[in-house]
């Protein structure tokens, strides 16, 4: 799509933090979770900014809002699997709050994004 570059948008820079902190978080996750929800936590994570950047470099509205969706998917992903992690003693209210924030504030952003989409011409 022809516009801002993918890393002006602030839905993406929001999403790259989000990403670089699940990264930090997972990191103090127990050893045997390697394969497990660490990798479940970070793949998502990194899906998200991912989405939104491929989706900005296609050659639709339509197509982006697509990508859009995908990158929303994958926020649910993170929520289900931080309810996990906070369930299984690997990470602390707090962090998990935190977290969650940044997931609602990137969520609210895309859908943000989402809708400008449709209404301009």
């Amino acid at each position: 799509m022809a516009g801002a570059n993918y890393n002006d948008l602030i839905a993406w820079k929001k999403a790259f933090d989000l990403a670089l902190v699940i990264y930090k978080a997972t990191s103090f996750f127990p050893a045997d979770e390697r394969y497990g929800i660490t990798a479940q936590l970070r793949r998502a994570g990194v899906s998200v900014p991912s989405n939104i950047a491929e989706g900005q470099g296609r050659n639709s509205k339509n197509e982006f809002r697509h990508y859009l969706s995908i990158a929303q998917g994958s926020l649910k992903e993170i929520e289900t699997q931080l309810q996990i992690a906070r369930a299984l003693g690997y990470c602390g209210n707090k962090q998990i709050a935190l977290l969650l924030s940044l997931t609602a504030e990137v969520g609210r952003l895309i859908n943000g994004l989402s809708k400008s989409l449709m209404t301009n011409h």
